[in-house]
């Protein structure tokens, strides 16, 4: 069995049973002698889970440091692989961290091959959330290729017998400067000390390539596997097989709250190769097609008796999460001692739970040999999905494996490990391989949701319209970008948790989406209130550099000045905000226009965003970050909020739920500040936290009409 370095898919050998997933083969049991066939000639070091691994990239070998071979390989026939725990999902890991490998090795991205996320072989790089894979996971790829490439070098020293100072490592080779004599790193992989010196732990302080002579990291690189994805050859999660597999369904409560009396499984498992389980409160079946477990399944549902439960309604939830916040909601401590002639302004903010809605919904397909077990799933989580695993099935650490094939996104939905337990469960029972993949009603009903957020604030003005304190209050959505990056005086920013009626997790930019909506929409009433310009407001209370430069970069693109010295159309208003979050700034200018032949719509006409996030890695990646943060962000900011009642969604349905679609695309100004004397940050989250607040500030502008909750509604 070989990989194809272009597709970066296996080739299946006769009598092989695997599945093709991204650049690894997948298969339950894969033995140290099948990977070492797999990448080829040359050392090999397997790493299993023991718990102790951290998200700074730690090998799971056991030992304190980790090896250079945990995380790079290099086979007799000069194939470079490198091993990530971090998943891709869409959002461009697998080319960022090809590019990182690629510059400290000299060579070009193309030669490099990532095997992703699979427990067994691939170090703990952490969750893949909180834009982490930027700042964590490419410098730990960074110095485990440069020793690497440090290591090579000394292998070629040692054998032209000439100091390391005087080879250097270029285009796959090590070449002598004063000689030009040459030896490739095929040939250096097959010396007979290669496997020990690779075996070295990573030197703390090893030194990496500086952004001033990146040749690779800088550049834009696509996808290495954009081919399949474009022509479909790429297997998703859900596209994944496996000999005598079975599709599996799951009793799904009809409520909130629900609880499972009776229920019958004869006539299911009276049914042709039907496996029906029960266990509790679980209930699943598994058949041979999909047709005849959804069959199965409505047979089971007929006959289930169930304890309904009250359940708040989606129209109530706002004060249900205020009656229910821990400790009670804080009051002003300021309020009191407020200078004289100072004014005291206060707000209240409201957010919608939305589903993350990804293109992919939850998929996972389960194997077990003897007891162990084999899981392939669509998770930003591998290894906490590996442990959850253990957990739920009572396993050791060292019986299970999961493996996460490239899939159809996440957004922060894709951490818990439901789909896949359910899986394990029904092929337990079967015996079976079984592929459970949830309908988009259930990921709309059962996966957990955005938080609803209640956020109260009280800011005062003292004469001068300075802000002179500052009271912000999260209840229930948490504490991401909670503290203003605004000078205030006397300030206090808190999170205060409620308990809420629905599942709540993360999210794309966590609650900063929330937090900045509500800051950058009060302050905006802040302004008007200090007779100020909306920009000249801000500018006049920022202290962070990097948010003054977008911010100013932005106004000056948008031409925020003209527009404010002219009167705009009928219907059409201008609004901007910023803000920082995970280590990156942005700035948002938007036009909107109102559409009155169309119930009030809010069009969204153009959008102008500056975003900096330090040193870029890779530019048409970021861009598209951007892109997608800025679509993702209009449809909270306009539509998209789950409705519910007695327990039941009322729209869990694209149809009926309203993401951003074609129709709602506008005009895109996007310009990325690159700022190499910083570190660099990632990407895909905080360009979002802008969106709903500068879009609600333009509707003011353009209706007279304060917005203080999303989605946005204004009067018929």
């Amino acid at each position: 069995m070989k990989i194809d370095p272009d597709r970066g898919e296996p080739e299946e050998v006769a009598g092989a049973e695997s599945v093709e997933v991204g650049a690894s083969v997948m298969r339950g049991g894969m033995s140290r002698r099948r990977f070492s066939q797999v990448l080829g000639a040359g050392l090999l070091v397997t790493v299993r889970w023991d718990g102790t691994a951290a998200q700074s990239g730690q090998s799971r070998s056991g030992r304190g440091s980790p090896r250079v071979a945990a995380r790079i390989h290099i086979g007799q026939d000069g194939a470079i692989t490198v091993m990530s725990g971090k998943v891709e999902m869409g959002q461009g890991a697998r080319a960022e961290l090809s590019q990182a490998a690629a510059e400290e090795l000299r060579v070009p991205a193309g030669r490099i091959q990532m095997v992703m996320a699979d427990t067994r072989l691939t170090p703990d790089d952490g969750i893949t959330a909180g834009s982490r894979t930027t700042p964590s996971t490419v410098p730990a790829v960074r110095q485990g290729a440069a020793a690497a490439r440090r290591i090579l070098e000394r292998l070629a020293a040692r054998r032209w017998q000439v100091a390391p100072a005087a080879v250097r490592a270029r285009d796959g080779e090590i070449v002598e400067e004063a000689t030009g004599r040459r030896l490739s790193y095929a040939v250096l992989a097959g010396e007979g000390d290669f496997a020990v010196a690779f075996d070295e732990a990573i030197p703390a302080n090893v030194e990496v390539t500086p952004v001033r002579e990146w040749k690779v990291l800088g550049t834009s690189v696509g996808r290495p596997n954009g081919r399949d994805l474009i022509t479909g050859a790429h297997r998703f999660p859900s596209d994944l097989t496996r000999p005598g597999m079975l599709y599996g369904k799951v009793l799904r409560a009809p409520s909130y709250g629900a609880r499972l009396g009776s229920v019958d499984l004869t006539m299911a498992q009276a049914m042709p190769g039907v496996v029906a389980v029960r266990d509790g409160s679980f209930v699943g079946v598994a058949a041979p097609t999909k047709q005849r477990s959804r069959e199965a399944l409505a047979a089971i549902e007929r006959t289930a008796e169930w304890a309904p439960a009250p359940h708040p309604s989606s129209d109530d939830v706002y004060d249900y999460l205020r009656r229910r916040a821990s400790g009670g909601v804080p009051a002003n401590p300021f309020a009191a001692d407020l200078d004289a002639g100072a004014s005291l302004l206060r707000q209240t903010y409201r957010t919608a739970y939305v589903q993350h809605a990804p293109l992919e919904t939850r998929a996972a397909l389960a194997e077990w040999e003897g007891d162990r077990l084999t899981v392939w799933a669509g998770t930003q989580n591998p290894f906490g999905y590996h442990s959850e695993l253990a957990r739920a099935l009572g396993l050791t650490s060292d019986r299970v494996r999961v493996v996460v094939p490239d899939f159809g996104s996440g957004f922060g939905g894709k951490h818990t490990g439901e789909a896949a337990i359910e899986a394990a469960r029904l092929a337990r029972a079967a015996g079976r391989p079984v592929l459970v993949h949830w309908t988009r009603e259930e990921e709309f009903s059962w996966a957990y949701f955005r938080p609803a957020a209640v956020i109260e604030i009280e800011a005062s003005l003292d004469r001068q319209g300075r802000l002179a304190s500052w009271h912000f209050v999260n209840i229930n959505s948490g504490g991401a970008a909670v503290d203003t990056p605004y000078r205030a005086g006397k300030t206090r920013c808190r999170y205060v948790p409620s308990d809420p009626p629905l599942r709540q997790g993360s999210y794309r930019a966590l609650a900063a989406v929330a937090n900045n909506f509500a800051r950058e929409a009060f302050m905006d009433e802040l302004a008007a209130a200090a007779k100020a310009d909306p920009l000249e407001f801000r500018l006049a209370h920022l202290e962070n550099p990097r948010i003054r430069a977008v911010l100013e970069e932005m106004a000056r693109r948008f031409r925020w000045a003209e527009r404010m010295k002219s009167r705009p159309p009928e219907g059409v208003g201008y609004g901007l905000a910023c803000g920082t979050e995970k280590g990156s700034v942005v700035a948002t200018g938007v036009e909107i226009a109102i559409d009155p032949a169309q119930n009030h719509r809010i069009i969204v006409r153009r959008i102008c965003e500056v975003f900096e996030c330090g040193a870029i890695l890779n530019p048409d990646n970021l861009r598209a970050q951007v892109e997608g943060c800025i679509l993702m962000g209009l449809g909270p900011a306009l539509r998209e909020e789950m409705r519910f009642k007695e327990g039941r969604m009322l729209n869990p349905r694209f149809g009926d739920y309203g993401p951003p679609r074609m129709s709602d695309l506008p005009e895109l100004d996007i310009q990325l500040l690159d700022r190499p004397d910083l570190a660099s940050a990632g990407g895909g989250e905080t360009p979002i936290i802008a969106v709903a607040p500068a879009i609600a500030n333009a509707v003011y502008h353009a209706t007279g009409h304060r917005i203080h909750a999303l989605p946005i509604r204004l009067p018929a």
